[in-house]
This record gives structure tokens, C-alpha cells and sequence, in this order.
């Protein structure tokens, strides 16, 4: 029998007009320490270079699927259906992982069989791939349902793996055309699919989050017009959220308000990046003004935030110097989320 036929690990990898990216992205994977896996790469509708330079691939371990166009959770969902493996990755197809990425991660799963889902910290890259030398560095155990909700250990799209149990317990169908289609996440949201999923799990499984310490993916940040699309990263962000909050109400009323702040907080760290000094400003101000509790549970990261976007209004030669004093004394400390 082929050692191929029945993978353990199937990973999953979308595709939407990659060309930049996808060959770096493949190559981690096939460059992996552990060799048994299967690597599903689904073409949702790519009309770039993308499928030449997949097709110039010749692993035996490689799956093509083509479909028309359905965004990004329709390409993990028609991946997630087609694994035969009993873990699932996934990875988004402008990141990247490290070579020891799914030996860890297994030997972390087979280790903890009440974990459901493991993650790693991630460091993040700029376009032309380079370390900025910050990166999101999570809680890593005793991960609570508050932790999940309210700061989202997973981190982002490309750093879990995944029990292909775990699913099955929520699976749901789409309508009409689609009702005997397999949804894990969901199709309707084309942003903050990851949060909907995680809550989701958090709130009605008995699985368990847990991470690994060493950073293992590497993930790309854009950004380009990113202070344009804050108001629309929030509002789909709620939506998201919201969408879990019957079947745990009282969680919810506890909770929602703290959550809220904490991802005004991010995105003012984001607008910080992408030098929009004005909307980090209100951001920040907002998240404190929602829920005062994240200056009692981080005081630090949030103060932190707070001076960032204060320090914007500076002249940019002299931001640019203390920016630089800062990346070189302190570029190599985790920069948690």
C-alpha cells in the first residue's frame, strides 16, 4: 500500500491569485521534518499564474481541487472535507512554516489527547518576507473560554492544527444548493471567519486550545490600505462574534464588552503600524472607554498601545529615531497580541 493513501496529517492550503507566494508556501511544507502528510491546495478560481507554478510541482503527496470562486472559508471548508488525514493544518497560501512545524505540533496533539486544537506563536513578516522583528506570542495553556473569546490565542489562519474529529462534532450545511455541503466555517463572513469558528468550538465542545512555545509560522503583514479597512476589520469582527451568542447568552453578557476592547486595542496597534496617528488615537481611547478591565488585566500592553499612538503625533524624524531605539534594544522580544 502506499504510505501516501492514508495520510495523518492533511494540509490545507487555499489559493486566490498566490503567484507571489504560493511557491514559498508549498516549499514549507514539503521541506517539513515529518513526512506523512497529504497537502491539499484548492484553487478557488485563480486566474493568475498561481496553477502554473503549482503545476510545476511533481510530489506525489500534492492534491489539486478546483472550484469556482467562494472565498476563503469555502476553499478551507471543500479542503477540510476532502482530508483523509487525522489532523488537519492549515496554512494561508502568503505564509509560511518552519520545517520542524508538524512534528511538534503532532507530537503535541499525541501527548494532550484532550486538545482539540494547537497553535504556536507566530512571527510576523513584511511583503518581501522579511522579520520585523515582532510577532504574536499567545497564552499557551489553561486557555479558558474567556481566552479564546476575548484574545483569541489561535493567533491567526496559519499557525493551528487541528483533531479532523473535532469537526465532525461542528459540521453544519449550507442551504438550498449547498444542503449537503459540509460547513465548518462560515461561508457568509469574509473576514474574522477564524474568530466564529474558535468561539464556536470554545462554547460548545469539550475540546481543549493549547500552544507549543516555539514559533513555527511566519506570517505576512500587509499593510496596504489597512487604516481604510479598520472600521470594516470591527464591524465584521462583531458580526462574527455575535453570531455564538445563543448558545451562551449569559457568557456573552459577561464577556462581550471585554472582548470588544480588547480588539479595539489590536486594531489601534494595527493603525499604529500602518501610521494612521489619528485613528490609533481614537481606537485606543475607545477600547479603554468600552470595558476599563483591560487596564486591570494588562496594564502594561495596553499603556503601552496608548503611548505608541501618542507618540505618532511627534515629528517623524523623532518618532523614527525612538522606533528605532526601541526595535534595536527590545526588536527581539515577544510583542504579544
Amino acid at each position: 500500500m502506499n504510505v501516501y493513501s492514508i495520510p495523518v496529517v492533511s494540509v490545507i492550503i487555499p489559493m486566490y491569485n498566490v503567484e507571489k507566494y504560493i511557491e514559498q508556501s508549498i516549499n514549507s511544507v514539503l521541506n517539513q521534518c515529518y513526512h506523512h502528510f497529504e497537502l491539499i491546495l484548492v484553487d478557488d478560481g485563480c486566474v493568475d499564474n498561481t496553477l502554473n507554478i503549482v503545476n510545476s510541482f511533481s510530489d506525489p503527496r500534492i492534491r489539486v481541487i478546483t472550484q469556482k470562486n467562494r472565498g476563503l472559508s469555502g476553499a478551507r471548508n471543500t479542503g477540510i472535507d476532502a482530508a483523509r488525514g487525522i489532523y488537519v493544518a492549515l496554512l494561508d497560501a502568503d505564509d509560511y512554516w518552519a520545517p520542524e512545524k508538524l512534528t511538534k505540533h503532532i507530537q503535541h496533539l499525541t501527548e494532550n489527547p484532550a486538545v482539540g486544537v494547537s497553535y504556536c506563536p507566530s512571527l510576523f513578516i513584511n511583503e518581501d518576507g522579511e522579520l520585523l522583528g515582532i510577532g504574536q506570542f499567545p497564552k499557551l495553556n489553561n486557555i479558558s473560554k474567556q481566552d479564546v473569546f476575548c484574545r483569541n490565542p489561535v493567533g491567526n489562519g496559519s499557525a493551528p492544527v487541528i483533531r479532523r474529529s473535532l469537526f465532525s462534532e461542528i459540521t453544519r450545511f449550507g442551504v438550498k444548493k449547498d444542503k449537503y455541503r459540509s460547513m465548518y466555517f462560515d461561508e457568509s463572513l469574509k473576514q474574522s471567519e477564524d474568530i466564529e469558528l474558535w468561539t464556536r468550538i470554545a462554547l460548545t465542545t469539550k475540546w481543549q486550545f493549547a500552544g507549543i512555545e516555539t514559533p513555527l509560522t511566519y506570517y505576512r503583514i500587509n499593510n496596504a490600505g489597512l487604516s481604510a479597512d479598520l472600521g470594516k476589520q470591527f464591524a465584521s469582527w462583531q458580526h462574527a462574534v455575535m453570531l455564538n451568542q445563543a448558545s451562551d447568552p449569559e457568557f456573552f453578557r459577561k464577556f462581550y464588552s471585554l472582548a470588544k476592547a480588547y480588539q479595539l486595542r489590536y486594531l489601534a496597534r494595527r493603525a499604529v503600524q500602518s501610521k494612521s496617528k489619528l485613528t490609533a488615537f481614537k481606537l485606543i481611547h475607545q477600547a479603554i472607554y468600552c470595558d476599563y478591565r483591560i487596564l486591570l488585566h494588562e496594564p502594561s500592553r495596553t499603556l503601552m498601545t496608548w503611548c505608541c499612538a501618542c507618540l505618532k503625533f511627534l515629528p517623524i524624524t523623532l518618532y523614527s529615531r525612538i522606533e528605532k531605539f526601541v526595535m534595536l534594544n527590545f526588536g527581539n522580544a515577544p510583542v504579544k497580541q
